[in-house]
C-alpha cells in the first residue's frame, strides 16, 4: 500500500500549533531542592542556543496533525506531547529521561533504600531489559536473577517494544504476587524462566563482619544518604569486636549500582585525609562541582582492599577510582560498568521532572571511566577454586601421644579459610593479599625477639 494524502488538511490549526511551540520556553525549572545526589536539582536557566529550527519544528506540527487525522484509533493531544517528550529524552543517551509523577515519587524513594518490586537495578539494550544487577537480600537475587541477565518476557508480555518505565511498572506490583521472568543469559543456549515474588524492599546499604581475627570486611549494596555515616559505626563495631585495631579491610563494592553522589564522597572521606576526591565539568557553571576529603582516616592507614565487577556503576566507580588515584586502596576484580556521567533531576510542574545527563565526572588524577570503567590493580575473575588431589600424609597431630598446641587455634582457622574459597574466590584472594601487606609491613623477627625479651 502506497502513500494515501489527506484530504481533510488543517494549515490554520499547525499555524497556530507552530506559534505555540515557538512561544514556550525550552525548559520550566522548579525552585525545590531535593537531596544533592548523582541525580540532584539545579536551578539555572540554559542561555540561549540562537534561533529555534522552524523547520524541523513545522515537520513536528506536520506528524502531529497526521497523527491526530489518520492513525487508526484516536489519541489524545496529552499523550502525543507526553510522547515526544519521552522521545527527546530517550534518544539523548540511555540515563536521560522523562519523568511521570509515579517514576518521579520512586526516584525518591529510592535514595532512602524503601520502595516495592523486585530488587534489581535495570537498564534497556536493544529493546530488552538489561539486569544492571540485583539487589542485595531481594526476591530477585534469592530467586537467582543475575547480573547482564536480559529479560525478553515479563509473564506472557513481551519486552521489546516497551519503554524502560512500562517494562518496571509491570515488574512492580502487589507484595506477595509472582511474575515469571524469561531471561536470556550468556552461556546458556535456551531462554530461562524464573518466579520471583515481589516484596516491599528495605535495602540495607551497609554490612560487615570480621572475616578472621584483625580483618574486617564491609559490603555497600549502593549508596544511600545515610551510607557513610552507616559505614563509620560499622568499622567502630568492628573494631570492638576485634578488641584492637584492624590490621585490613576488604570493601566490596561488587554488584554495587551506585546511587547518591554525596555518600560515595562520604564512604572515601572515610579513608583519605586530604585532597580531591572527584569533579564534574559540563555545560552549565553549577555543573562544575569539586569534592574534597576532610582530614582524618578511619583506619589510620591501614591496608584496604576494593572489590568491583562489572556490576559496579556510577558511585561505585567514584570510590573505587579515588581510592586508586590516593593510592590508598588495591583495587582487585574485574573492570567495572563504565557509568561516568551525572544526571540531573530538573523539577518540572504537575509533580513531573526531567532526569537530564548533565556533566561528566573525573577521578583525582582527571581521569573520565565514561563507557570504559575501572581498571583493577590485580585482575581476579569470579572463579571456582578446584584442588587437585594430593596423597594424604601423616602429620604431628596423626601421631598417638603427639603434644597439643596450647593456642588450639589451627583446625579452625584452616576451616575458616576452606569455607571461604569454596564460596567467594574473589573475597578469599582479597583476604590473602591483606595479609601479604601485613607480612611486608611487620617488624623484623630480630626486633619481635629483641621486644619478648624487654618484657621478659
Amino acid at each position: 500500500m502506497g502513500y494515501r494524502p489527506l484530504s481533510n488538511w488543517r494549515p490554520l490549526w499547525k499555524r497556530s500549533l507552530l506559534i505555540s511551540l515557538l512561544a514556550v520556553s525550552p525548559l520550566a525549572f522548579s525552585q525545590e531542592e531535593p537531596e544533592p545526589t548523582e541525580e540532584t536539582a539545579v536551578e539555572s536557566q540554559p542561555k540561549e542556543q540562537g534561533l529555534l529550527p522552524i523547520n524541523e519544528l513545522r515537520t513536528f506540527a506536520d506528524v502531529f496533525d497526521r497523527i491526530k487525522q489518520a492513525y487508526v484509533e484516536d489519541v489524545d493531544d496529552k499523550t502525543l506531547l507526553e510522547n515526544a517528550i519521552q522521545g527527546m529524552l530517550t534518544e539523548l543517551d540511555p540515563h536521560s529521561a522523562y519523568l511521570k509523577p509515579e517514576a518521579y515519587q520512586d526516584l525518591q524513594i529510592n535514595t532512602t533504600g524503601e520502595f516495592g518490586g523486585l530488587g534489581i537495578e535495570v537498564g534497556m539494550e536493544d529493546g530488552f531489559v538489561k539486569v544492571i544487577t540485583p539487589i542485595d537480600d531481594t526476591p530477585a537475587k534469592k530467586a537467582g536473577v543475575e547480573a547482564g541477565d536480559l529479560i525478553i518476557k515479563l509473564d506472557s508480555t513481551p519486552v521489546k517494544g516497551l519503554s524502560l518505565g512500562e517494562a518496571v511498572k509491570l515488574m512492580r506490583g502487589k507484595p506477595g504476587s509472582d511474575i515469571v521472568l524469561t531471561i536470556i543469559r550468556a552461556g546458556i543456549d535456551k531462554p530461562l524462566e524464573i518466579t520471583v515474588t515481589r516484596a516491599v524492599i528495605q535495602v540495607q546499604s551497609v554490612k560487615g563482619r570480621l572475616l578472621e581475627q584483625n580483618y574486617g570486611y564491609v559490603r555497600l549494596s549502593q549508596f544511600q544518604i545515610n551510607t557513610g555515616g552507616d559505614m563509620i559505626k560499622l568499622l567502630e563495631k568492628l573494631k570492638k569486636q576485634n578488641e584492637a585495631d584492624l590490621k585490613g579491610l576488604v570493601l566490596d563494592l561488587r554488584n554495587n549500582p551506585g546511587g547518591v553522589l554525596q555518600a560515595a564522597v562520604d564512604v572515601t572521606d572515610a579513608f583519605v585525609n586530604d585532597g580531591l576526591v572527584v569533579y564534574t565539568k559540563g555545560r552549565l557553571p553549577d555543573s562544575d562541582m569539586k569534592f574534597r576529603a576532610s582530614p582524618g582516616d578511619q583506619l589510620s592507614g591501614v591496608p584496604i582492599v576494593v572489590l568491583v565487577n562489572g556490576g559496579s556503576a556510577s558511585a561505585s566507580e567514584i570510590v573505587a577510582g579515588a581510592l586508586q588515584d590516593h593510592s590508598r586502596a588495591v583495587i582487585m576484580g574485574t573492570t567495572t560498568f563504565g557509568k561516568g556521567s551525572v544526571q540531573t533531576v530538573l523539577p518540572l510542574h504537575n509533580n513531573r521532572a526531567l532526569k537530564l545527563t548533565t556533566a561528566r565526572y573525573y577521578t583525582p588524577s582527571g581521569r573520565s571511566i565514561q563507557a570504559q570503567g575501572i581498571e583493577p590493580d590485580i585482575v581476579v575473575e569470579n572463579a571456582q577454586l578446584t584442588k587437585v588431589k594430593e596423597m594424604e600424609r601423616v602429620k604431628e597431630r596423626d601421631l598417638s601421644g603427639h603434644l597439643e598446641n596450647p593456642d588450639g587455634e589451627g583446625e579452625k582457622h584452616e576451616a575458616t579459610k576452606q569455607q571461604l574459597s569454596d564460596s567467594d574466590y574473589q573475597l578469599y584472594e582479597a583476604l590473602n593479599l591483606l595479609k601479604a601487606l601485613n607480612v611486608l609491613n611487620r617488624p623484623p623477627a630480630a626486633a619481635l625477639v629483641k621486644q619478648s625479651n624487654e618484657r621478659g
